[in-house]
């Protein structure tokens, strides 16, 4: 019986190991931007979704706009109602505040993660918190 050919060779196993980590090195970094991705487009569907309860709001209710409140998931007339079984998250801005509600009259300047949305209740508009007035995401720091 021959016994010196039966496993793999110290070169063998190098052109694996090399092949490897060639893969990985190109196979990681589009994991990672589809993560970054993937949080930008499902806030833009949240903040979509969002927009339209308020406007279905407003036609159901007499031009009312909706009581909602300042803190952490305080969609007030929205939540567990007709309008919003759960309350919408900011995947860009992530946890812990991604739900968090603020007052405010515009956009984020810049890219922040202290809270989620900014509602107007004055006119009942609403954007998302880390995005600009085109609902477009600030770069992230």
């Amino acid at each position: 019986m021959d016994y010196a050919r039966r496993g793999f060779t110290l070169v063998e196993i190098l052109i694996v190991v090399v092949i490897l980590g060639i893969l990985a090195a190109v196979v990681v970094p589009r994991f990672a931007n589809a993560t970054s991705e993937a949080s930008e487009k499902a806030t833009f569907h949240e903040l979509q979704k969002v927009r339209r309860v308020i406007d279905v709001y407003r036609v159901r209710n007499s031009d009312s706009l909706p009581t909602i409140e300042e803190g952490n998931g305080t969609w007030g007339s929205l939540l567990n109602n007709q309008y919003l079984k759960t309350a919408p998250v900011n995947a860009w801005v992530g946890q812990p505040n991604g739900g968090v509600i603020v007052f405010g009259e515009g956009p984020d300047e810049a890219y922040q993660t202290e809270h989620g949305w900014i509602y107007d209740p004055a006119t009942g508009r609403i954007w998302a918190g880390g995005f600009d007035g085109n609902d477009e995401p600030h770069p992230k720091n």
